[in-house]
Order: C-alpha cells, then structure tokens, then sequence
C-alpha cells in the first residue's frame, strides 16, 4: 500500500459495491488490481472462494494468480482468477445438466466443428461448393457471441450465406448436442442461458461470487458483458478495470459502450482515474493527451508523469517505404553503438502486418535479429508463398514443389486423385510435369473436365513465361494476379473480410517488393530477385539460433497493447493507413483508430520515433501519400526532424562521428 499512489490507494480500499477504475496507459492498473485482491483476502478477511477475477488471456490471469499467491501466501488458496471462457467451463461442468448436456462435454476444435457443420450441411442438402463451410461456422460464430440461437436467427432473405446458415445452424447444434459436445462460442452463451434460465443455479454462483472484479473491461462483448452483470446482481460488489482510450478490438465485438455506460448500468457507483503514469516521458504523454483527447466520446483523463520531459519526438520523411525502413534501422543501429543497448529495447509498430516486409529486409540485411510478432514472418506467410511460387514456376517451370503449390491456387477443381495421376505418369514417361500438364489429355483416368483444366492452366502459364520480360516485371506480375483474381479468391474462401484484406495486402507487398528490386538493382532479374529471398530466408534461421531472444520486435498496433519498449517506431503515419482505408469508410470520425494510434504512442518509455512517406507503391505503382491527421494533432513543438538525433540534444557532427564510429567498429569486425 505504501507504494501506491493516493488514486491507487482509493481504489483499494474501495471494497464495497460499484467500482469503476479508469487507468490510463502505464498507470499501474496490475499492481491496483493484485494489491486489492490481497487486502479483501489479508484486511477484509473475504474468503477466496468468494472472490472472481477476470481477464482476457490465460497468460494475463496466470501471472495475476502468481502474484497474488506470493503477497497473500495460503489465503489465496481457492481463488479464481480466469478467463472469460475459463469461467464459462466452470459454471457448465457444475450445471449443464440443466441444458440437457452431461458434465463430461467435449470442446470441439475448429476441425471437430467443421465435420459437424458438414453433417449438418449435408442433411440440408446444401452445397459446399456452393456455399462455403467456413462462411457458414463464421457467421455461426458471431451470433453466439451475440447470444442469437438457432430459433431467434431472421436471416436475411436475400442475403444467401445468411439463408444457408438459418438453414444449418439448428441442426449443427442438434448434432453438437448429441455428442455431448458444445463449441468455443457455446461456452459463453451456454453460461448465460443457463443461469437466465435457472433461479437456483443463478443464486449459487452469485453466492459463491461476491466480489468480482474485471480487468480489460473496455474489451468486453455482449455476451461477457451480460454474464458479469448476471453474476453482480445480487451483492452489487463490482469493480471493472479499463480505459476507454485503449478500446481497439471492435472488429472483433468488443463494444467500448460497456465502460462508457458503467456509471447508468450501476447508479451511484464511485468513479477512480488512475492518470499518473509510471513509463512514458512528458513529451511521449504529452502527444498522446493530444491525439486522444480529439475523440468526442470518452471518459475525460489525462496521462502525467513526476519523471522528466526526455528527448522531443522525432519525425522521419521519407521519400518511400525503402528509404523509411532505412532510415528507422540506421537510427537503431546508430542508438544502440551510441548507448550500448540491448536490441531487444527497439519496436516497430505498424497498422498493417504487411508494412513489416520493407524493414524485415532492412534488418536482415544489416544482420540485426529481430522477431516478427502477431503474424508470420512476411515471406513464410502463406499467401506469400502461394505468391513466390507462381514466380519461381515463371522462373523456372521445372520447381514442381512450387507448381504443385499454384496448380490449384486459386481454385480450378483440380482434385488430388488428378494431381496423383499427372505425378505418375509424368514419373512413368520421365516427362517434366510442367509438359505432363500440357499433355494431360493423353493421361487415363483423368476426368474430361480435369483435362480441359489442368491443359487451360498449363496454356496460360506457357504464355506467361513465354512474354516474361526482364523490365517493368512488377507490372507484369500485377497483371498475373489481376488475371487469376486472387483478390476474389480470397474473399470467397476466408470466413472473414478483413482477413482476406490484410492477405491481399500481403500479396500487394511482393509485387512492391519486386519492383522496388528491380529500380534498385542494375540488371536485375527474376531469378537473382528469388535467390535474394531464399538467401534471406537461410540467413533468418541461422541468425534466431544465434540471436535467441535479444532481438528487434516488429509487430502490429493491435498485437502491441499491453507492451512497452525503451525505443518505439511507430511507422507509415499516413491517412489510408493510420487511419487505415477500411476504417475511415466505415467510421468518417475514426474514433477506434484515433485510440489505436494513442496505444501506440504510450508503448513508448524513453524515445518515439514517428515516421512517414511521400511515395509508396501498391502494385508496383508509385503513389503519393498524405500526412495522418493523428500526425496533424500533436503539437509542432513536440516534434523534431529525426536528422538532428533527439530533440537537439546531439548535434548533427555527433551523428556524423557516431555513424563513422559504427561502420568503422562493423569492418574491424
């Protein structure tokens, strides 16, 4: 206690009844959080049986339940501190009985879901080539996590992936319950069914629940939502932990209502701002207060510091995504000679998974380690490979590893017994398989069709290899991927847009790549363009084993939340990509991208380097960009050119040494 600040201390011995706690950025929310758990168990003497604590990630509830064990030793024997879903299974191994399921349930995995589903689809005589399986166990999905069953669904009537789900979705749950099996959206639905349904069982777990607290509470859906307030209702003890300002998971249900509505949900209820914050300097605090506070709806707060003002931000522009990776990895590499830092200190953060293509190159170039975070590395992506490997077939029409990973993407129809067939035979004849492609119509036991497709495919990429040049080759790539209309093949296969977009920007970023290679590099060629790859690609390996943990991080805005790094790059600061295209359609006030750009400015302790471009490719054509708004409202003078080396605190000379110092310490070695 005696480390806590006045606000934090409020805010634990505040026990009784509704409770909400508003904690910016870096304000100590976990320490509050543990720290009032421990004096209900130590000062209150509240039985740990009669305590709940929720959050969102097993590994966030893990380290709470650690320390809370290590303050309150055998008091907290007993205590749940878990999931959402966590919870659910508990109260559905006790009760479920009351929904007709035994105890003993399986939860099904996504491929146990889709056998079901295709039971389900089959009985209903419903297509999968006409209407896909996975759309349908998406928007399955979200009618659960809005607590919709099979008899309240209204699908609409000229909406066909709607009309198929109407058509599958009580069956599906039928089968499920048959089984005795429920999926990972019935847990919570389930839950709150059945204690909407059951006074007794209701009163039982709000008995053995007394005081609950939330962590996260600004990510909450509409089904976590009404299962907290289910279980509050009688005793009313409910403290909900979250900042409004740091709500950026909408995309996937949560609703920032549910903070903001606090106060009507539980009237009377006191009010804590927890705005002192113990990681950010003045000048990264200060930025942030003035980008969020431009959201007209949220809880009024501001982040302030004892600590020092710090280095100003600094602000790069670029001409284009090249030189602005360069430049972001030349500022790392001169830091860290300079200061003698850990790699591991540095982050680059980006809205777009595909942005980190550009400084992945730079930094293996450089031979910086560096781990990618929330995604892939870019060319291990799928859709990347899918990709390449239409490139190394155009290359070199005899890698048949790769032609074998193109012959069906996107999708021809060309099934695996065919494919075994043209292996065959082509191992039979001694023919390359790119030619048993071209000669399938001589091939037995190949259906009619197969050979009209496998010979069309076989055709269009004779001609494509045939008319491949050596110049403007990421406009002739471009054109490829236009003509096989990967774009649509994404959308109709993946269960979820926004997926299928961030996979077609994945595709744009090789075809940039391509292009940018090719304007930088006299002569350039496809095969030296993929030798490059499969070299970056080795070197990656070798460098992880060598590496281990004390690398560079890049990673999205949404993946970092709940992080922090002495050095914060937050890149591509343009409109169209911070606020993303997609967003700005479909909020024009930006509200959730405005937050999202504000938790990317408070990862940040000591230094935040914001950066931007002029130019940026898409497809392999330059286009210009325009400055963020976000951008536009952090005060100028908080902001300095990046070529001056932090706020004017070194002068241009000391860089200039600094970087001699560092290549002349790079060629020694």
């Amino acid at each position: 206690m005696k480390r806590l600040n006045p606000p934090q201390q409020q805010a634990v011995n505040q026990t009784e009844g509704a409770l909400l706690i508003l904690a910016g950025a870096g304000s100590g929310k976990t320490q509050v959080i543990t720290t009032r758990i421990v004096h209900l168990l130590r000062d209150k003497r509240i039985s740990a049986d009669n305590i709940l604590a929720v959050t969102f990630t097993n590994k966030a509830a893990r380290e709470m339940k650690e320390r809370v064990s290590a303050m309150a030793g055998r008091l907290a024997d007993g205590i749940v501190i878990s999931t959402f879903h966590s919870l659910g299974v508990r109260i559905l191994r006790r009760d479920i009985r009351g929904l007709g399921f035994k105890p003993n349930f399986s939860i099904y995995s996504s491929s146990d879901q889709a056998g079901v589903l295709r039971q389900a689809m089959r009985e209903r005589d419903i297509d999968p080539k006409q209407c896909d399986p996975d759309l349908i166990l998406w928007k399955i999905s979200g009618l659960k996590n809005h607590l919709i069953g099979p008899a309240d669904f209204k699908p609409a009537r000229d909406d066909k992936l709607e009309l198929a789900a109407a058509a599958v979705y009580p069956r599906y749950q039928e089968l499920l319950k048959g089984f005795n099996a429920i999926d990972f959206d019935d847990i919570i639905m389930l839950s709150v069914r059945l204690l909407q349904s059951n006074a007794a069982i209701l009163g039982h777990w709000q008995e053995r629940f007394r005081y609950i607290m939330v962590d996260e509470y600004q990510d909450t859906n509409a089904s976590q939502y009404l299962l907290i307030s289910l279980l509050a209702k009688r005793h009313g003890n409910i403290c909900v932990v979250g900042d409004d300002d740091q709500s950026i998971y909408g995309w996937r249900g949560a609703e920032v209502r549910n903070i903001l509505n606090f106060e009507q949900d539980y009237p009377g209820c006191r009010v804590i701002k927890l705005e002192q914050n113990y990681r950010s300097t003045s000048s990264i605090l200060d930025a942030a207060n003035s980008v969020i506070r431009n959201n007209p709806v949220r809880t009024g707060k501001a982040l302030w510091t004892a600590g020092g003002r710090g280095r100003g931000i600094e602000l790069i522009v670029a001409a284009d995504e090249g030189e602005e990776a360069t430049r972001v990895v030349d500022s790392m590499m001169l830091e860290q000679f300079r200061d003698k830092l850990a790699w591991s200190g540095f982050a680059v953060l980006y809205r777009s998974n595909a942005q980190s293509r550009a400084f992945e190159e730079k930094l293996r170039l450089e031979r910086i380690p560096y781990v990618v975070v929330g995604g892939q590395q870019f060319y291990e992506r799928k859709e990347v490979k899918d990709a390449v490997a239409y490139l190394r077939v155009i290359d070199n029409p005899g890698d048949e590893a790769s032609l074998l990973r193109i012959i069906n993407f996107p999708r021809r129809g060309i099934g695996d017994t065919t494919l075994v067939r043209l292996n065959q035979w082509s191992l039979e004849h001694n023919v390359p398989l790119f030619d048993t492609l071209g000669r399938a119509a001589e091939i037995a036991d190949i259906p009619e069709s197969s050979k009209k497709t496998v010979g069309a495919f076989h055709r269009m990429m004779t001609e494509v290899i045939a008319g491949f040049g050596r110049t403007g080759m990421g406009a002739q790539v471009n054109a490829l991927f236009n003509r096989l209309r990967i774009e649509d093949e994404l959308y109709r296969t993946l269960n979820d847009a926004s997926q299928a977009r961030k996979r077609i920007e994945n595709i744009e970023q090789v075809v940039n790549s391509l292009a940018i290679f090719e304007a930088q590099t006299p002569r350039a060629t496809l095969s030296a363009f993929l030798e490059r790859i499969s070299l970056m690609d080795e070197e990656k390996s070798e460098d992880d084993k060598e590496h281990g943990k004390n690398s560079v991080t890049l990673m999205s805005l949404h993946s970092s939340k709940g992080l922090e790094f002495n050095h914060v790059y937050l890149v591509g600061m343009e409109e169209e990509m911070l606020p993303h295209k997609r967003s700005m359609e479909e909020d024009p006030t930006c509200a959730e991208e405005r937050r999202l750009c504000y938790v990317g400015i408070t990862r940040a302790r000591q230094r935040l380097t914001i950066s931007r471009c002029l130019t940026r490719r898409k497809y392999g054509a330059v286009e210009e960009r325009k400055p963020s708004r976000f951008l536009a409202e952090i005060p100028e003078h908080l902001l300095v050119d990046a070529s001056n080396n932090g706020g004017g605190e070194d002068k241009q000379g000391d860089t200039v040494d600094l970087a001699a110092a560092f290549f002349a310490r790079m060629l020694g070695e």
